[in-house]
């Protein structure tokens, strides 16, 4: 059979990534706040759009979105941070004198209440607080503070998208404690080169940002002062050994002279275990929920978005006609085609977030009702796919619409990524119990312990195996340490000097 070149036709469907299309995704992710900011930045540069007022909310709102005014959130709700604390490696906050039971009160002291507001408007201040509040407006955040060191250490605009992640991803303290899958999936990059990119940002100002454990933080400080020798990697290896003050141990280990030991001491003293704090000011952050969920007289649950964190924007069509008469060159005329066309779309791409916010919202509640009408007890295990395959999405819109989006009920305020827990299985062979409901049953038998009968991880284990729950001593460990509770030897310590 001969070979021959010849034409033959082709016709194909393909999805192309449109620079709209893109922005359209990352309108998911954005809080309410950034959401705002980049519709102010839009309603700037485009003479089509104005920003809507109370009047217009019917014409602009979905009459799913709509919320009574019974549902306005009151300043005065206050949100505990719990277990959604971004708290520190205890073991680091006995290396100072206060000693175990000191430094467990100072940051108890210092994690703030959150408290929910409405971001519409503020009330008016006294005289005597506008420098106060003038020198607040003037401090640099630290999210402008690391998006000008993005813009200058990366050229690459994929590498800058992932940098911009994880910035977005970074605790109050400063500690990166995404998944590095999850950020090269929605990148669609390779897990490896994310790795690349945070040791990039690792090296940024002020120095320890970006690390993901108290461990990384301080040898990230610590290289950069060229003081990270053997002998005090060893050191930061064993900061469990630190905070139990078993300095004998610790001079065996790094080989050291009690004079350079004490040098060490000082120098771990000096750095910073919460690198963003100097770029933060102390202040109560306003927490403003996107859904509210309340339960009606039946017994289901009315679910709804919160108006307060939805950009009422609209487009001026008059003044649309106004400019396309009045304008008569081609440019002209192209640019008033170009704002229209973005007005409009930005218009869909707000109402189609809304819609997805409150699918994702109603899921979520159906996964978890019995954990919204009994409490975290009854917290099921749930993660992106089932949610994802029951509303037909892909997990990474799941994903992106769960970032950074509140949920208030009855119980409290609650980050969406909150309902997605892991699953630990169960002795009688029905359904896991949620990570986070183990959690929760560890801190009540830690709670309900006597000084006299203090209960070890092992005990604990026992204890929830009656309850029907299969778990391993480690993972006992495991979440005691992520809820900053000591091991059983310092509980009984402390439940003996408070006696």
């Amino acid at each position: 059979m001969a070979l021959s070149a010849r034409l033959q036709q082709k016709q194909s469907q393909s999805l192309v990534m449109t620079p709209q299309l893109a922005q359209s995704i990352k309108l998911l992710q954005y809080s309410h706040l950034e959401l705002a900011d980049f519709v102010q930045d839009e309603i700037e540069k485009n003479p089509l759009l104005e920003m809507g007022n109370e009047n217009s909310i019917a014409a602009t709102e979905p009459a799913s979105e709509k919320v009574e005014k019974d549902d306005v959130i009151s300043n005065e709700m206050k949100l505990d941070a719990g277990e959604n604390a971004n708290d520190l490696d205890a073991s680091f906050e006995n290396v100072y004198d206060e000693g175990i039971a000191g430094a467990e009160k100072a940051n108890k002291d210092n994690i703030q209440s959150l408290s929910t507001a409405s971001s519409s408007g503020t009330s008016s201040s006294n005289t005597d607080n506008t420098d106060f509040l003038a020198s607040i407006g003037q401090t640099v955040s630290l999210a402008q503070h690391l998006n000008e060191q993005v813009s200058l250490n990366f050229s690459d605009q994929k590498n800058r998208e992932i940098a911009a992640y994880i910035a977005h991803g970074l605790s109050e303290d400063g500690y990166f404690q995404e998944d590095l899958n999850d950020i090269a999936m929605l990148n669609n990059v390779s897990v490896a080169q994310v790795e690349k990119v945070l040791a990039k940002f690792q090296t940024f100002d002020p120095p320890g940002i970006g690390a993901r454990n108290l461990r990384e933080c301080l040898a990230i400080q610590l290289q950069e002062k060229d003081r990270f020798d053997p002998a005090m990697q060893k050191l930061i290896e064993n900061l469990p050994l630190l905070a139990k003050r078993e300095f004998e141990k610790l001079m065996k280990l790094c080989e050291v002279s009690r004079e350079d030991f004490n040098d060490m001491i000082r120098e771990i003293k000096e750095l910073d275990p919460r690198p963003a704090a100097r770029y933060e000011p102390i202040l109560s952050q306003n927490v403003v929920p996107d859904v509210l969920i309340r339960q009606k007289r039946d017994g289901s649950w009315a679910i709804d978005l919160n108006p307060e964190t939805l950009p009422r924007v609209l487009v001026n069509h008059s003044y649309h006609a106004e400019l396309t008469s009045a304008v008569k060159t081609p440019e002209g005329k192209e640019f008033i085609a170009e704002c229209m066309g973005n007005a409009s779309w930005l218009t869909k791409s707000l109402d189609q977030r809304a819609q997805t916010i409150l699918k994702v919202a109603t899921e979520i509640v159906k996964q978890q009702d019995m954990f919204f009408a009994q409490g975290v007890e009854h917290l099921r295990p749930l993660n992106l796919k089932t949610v994802a395959d029951a509303i037909k999405m892909h997990e990474s819109t799941i994903s992106r619409v769960t970032s950074n989006k509140f949920l208030m009920c009855d119980r409290g305020i609650f980050e969406l990524k909150y309902f997605f827990s892991s699953s630990i299985s169960s002795s009688d062979g029905e359904e896991g119990y949620a990570s986070q409901s183990v959690k929760h049953k560890i801190k009540q038998l830690v709670d309900l312990e006597s000084p006299k009968k203090v209960l070890s991880d092992d005990q604990i284990v026992l204890k929830l195996q009656e309850t029907g729950i299969e778990i391993a001593r480690r993972t006992v460990a495991k979440y005691r340490e992520a809820m900053r509770i000591p091991s059983s030897v310092e509980r009984r310590r402390e439940k003996k000097q408070q006696a």
